[in-house]
């Protein structure tokens, strides 16, 4: 209780003087309607960026200034490592329309590791496959019986696929619950695009041997090396972000941690009994069957008295990330459809405060977008306003003659809370000689950092206008489609770009025109954003492009410890060799401004 204190005090500090500051720079000369909507904006958005630094903050303070970081930030009884496993164990991966050769190498590696740590009789392996296209599902059995018939213990791998796929991944985990529930103590959950190596899943097993109140111990995936040139460098970001941002976060919510879908350990009863998901009331897309399951059960299992928290440390837990700007915005707009249902789950009886807010803070991180750029039409709105009318550009003018200083030194701050996750997470990094010798050494961190920020920059108004057009579709009946991921790397027309990311592109073109007609002044202050969105089809055609991947991967930019110095389950996946990174022309068109269609993925 008392870091939860001391966390939201100092959110609530930092909050009160960022708007503070914004209520100075926008009120100097009395606040007018569309900069009260300014203000407003900007103080809902606030939350969301001062949570994230006091998030990265805290962890960068923890991972260097205490003895024992794990300890601080999951202060429960800690196996020694080498304890037996004596309580049983289902590994299991929920599939829809897979490409069935990546499903089993993903799930034979884990076995073949496994098997390396002397303890894999008290595991099993489940393929519980949705499956509903007949080509795919006759390779999958065709697969699955050689893998049976090679394997020295075939009797631990089980397939089984369901032909109506009602409830999707949850109703298919569900089904296998029902089934095998008194079989097995644990539960652990993959995706059809993760692995763990056989040690990660042996030591978050001895945690819930010797902790029984732990219902989910959520461990901390990092992305698989890749050819792709946008998922490399997004996720050259996301790991250092999310390994101090995942650190600070599980010191303050302790018990109450996240839950992300896949890569964890759950007890199986208790997830069973405790963790059905309540239909909600009134049509799709807010309404019907809950699409983002993961935070929904974590805050279920907390009601039910256990305890959900996050192994925030690096080892053996990975995943892959989409390979292309529009395959990424496909399966964020998924996501986003899924947080946005939240809202009819807030009020939802007996769930804990902290499980309230997770879920809020859930919606935040979708909803930040419109707000975001609302304000950005109000502030670009009052300097066309402003030089079309004389006494307006006199009100104007003395609110930037007033309070300069001021106004520059909250965008730092803002900008800079904004990116301290990432920076905290490199700044880990460098100040770590052992850290720093698995990048490459400093420069390589540096470079790599400065390659991702420029990504973000371009990436990031692109986001906001996706996001918007999404919610505001979402509430005239507008559905993302969800189908299975594709994962591996594809090259991206401008014909195929244009079709998602039009939108962007005439907003990026309809700002400067009008800013460079009415206000030239505000245009330099309009060029990042503006940016990203003129260069979003070149953008999505570039990250796409083999060649460029090739690039990166030569010159070894944004490259992570995992591909300098594979570990056993990642060599055993043929990654950045060539056998596994096949990169090709993508079938058919991408379109990810306004998907229409429904279809719910398992992974």
């Amino acid at each position: 209780m008392g870091r939860r204190l001391i966390f939201w005090t100092l959110t609530a500090s930092i909050m009160a003087a960022v708007i503070t500051a914004m209520a100075t720079v926008l009120g100097s000369n009395g606040l007018t309607v569309a900069e009260a909507g300014m203000l407003a904006l900007f103080a809902l958005n606030t939350p969301w960026v001062v949570i994230g630094f006091l998030n990265a903050l805290i962890g960068l303070i923890v991972i260097h200034g205490s003895r024992d970081p794990v300890g601080a930030v999951l202060p429960v009884e800690r196996p020694q490592g080498d304890e037996p496993i004596t309580e049983r164990t289902a590994i299991v991966m929920p599939v829809y329309n897979e490409v069935a050769e990546r499903v089993f190498r993903h799930l034979q590696a884990v076995v073949q590791t496994l098997d390396e740590t002397d303890q894999a009789d008290a595991f099993d392996i489940f393929l519980l496959s949705d499956t509903q296209v007949p080509e795919i599902a006759a390779e999958e059995e065709a697969r699955f019986q050689r893998w049976r018939a090679e394997d020295p213990r075939p009797e631990r791998l089980h397939y089984r696929r369901r032909i109506d796929n009602a409830g999707h991944k949850t109703g298919n985990l569900r089904e296998f619950c029902d089934s095998w529930g008194d079989h097995f103590t644990h539960m652990v959950v993959l995706d059809a695009d993760s692995v763990m190596s056989g040690e990660a899943i042996v030591r978050l097993v001895r945690y819930m041997q010797k902790n029984p109140t732990l219902g989910i111990l959520q461990s901390l995936p990092v992305g698989l090396p890749t050819a792709s040139a946008f998922a490399r460098i997004f996720q050259f970001g996301m790991r250092h972000g999310m390994r101090a941002y995942a650190t600070g976060g599980a010191w303050w919510q302790g018990d109450e941690g996240p839950y992300w879908g896949h890569n964890a350990i759950l007890r199986l009863a208790a997830y069973r009994d405790h963790c059905g998901l309540p239909r909600l009331p009134g049509k799709p897309p807010l309404g019907g069957e809950i699409l983002s399951h993961d935070q929904v059960e974590a805050v279920l299992m907390r009601r039910a008295g256990y305890e959900v928290r996050v192994l925030p440390v690096e080892g053996g837990s990975f995943e892959e990330n989409p390979p292309t700007l529009p395959d990424y915005l496909k399966r964020d707009l998924r996501w986003c459809q899924g947080n946005m249902q939240y809202l009819k789950l807030l009020h939802l009886p007996g769930i804990r405060p902290l499980g309230r807010l997770q879920l809020v803070l859930a919606i935040l991180m979708y909803v930040a977008a419109p707000l975001w750029l609302g304000f950005l039409i109000l502030g670009f709105s009052q300097a066309v306003i402003g030089a079309l009318m004389p006494s307006a550009a006199a009100a104007t003018s003395a609110v930037a003659i007033a309070t300069p200083e001021l106004a520059i030194g909250l965008f730092l701050v803002m900008i800079s809370m904004t990116l301290a996750p990432v920076l905290f997470g490199v700044a880990d990094v460098l100040l770590d000689r052992d850290k720093r010798r698995t990048y490459g050494g400093g420069a390589a961190v540096v470079g790599g950092t400065a390659a991702q920020i420029a990504f973000s920059v371009l990436l990031g108004p692109v986001l906001s206008v996706a996001h918007s057009i999404f919610i505001i579709g979402l509430f005239f009946g507008r559905t993302a489609r969800w189908d299975a991921q594709v994962r591996d790397g594809h090259r991206i027309s401008v014909r195929q770009a244009a079709a998602g990311l039009w939108p962007q592109t005439l907003a990026g073109i309809a700002i400067v025109a009008t800013l460079a007609t009415v206000a030239p002044s505000v245009l330099p202050w309009a060029v990042p954003i503006c940016s990203g969105l003129l260069l979003s089809i070149p953008f999505a055609c570039v990250t796409s492009s083999p060649a460029f991947g090739r690039w990166l991967q030569g010159i070894r930019l944004c490259a992570t410890p995992e591909e300098r110095q594979p570990p056993p389950e990642v060599r055993m996946l043929g990654l950045c060799t060539g056998a596994a990174d096949v990169v090709s022309a993508a079938p058919e068109p991408h379109p990810v401004a306004e998907p229409v269609a429904v279809r719910v993925s398992s992974s």
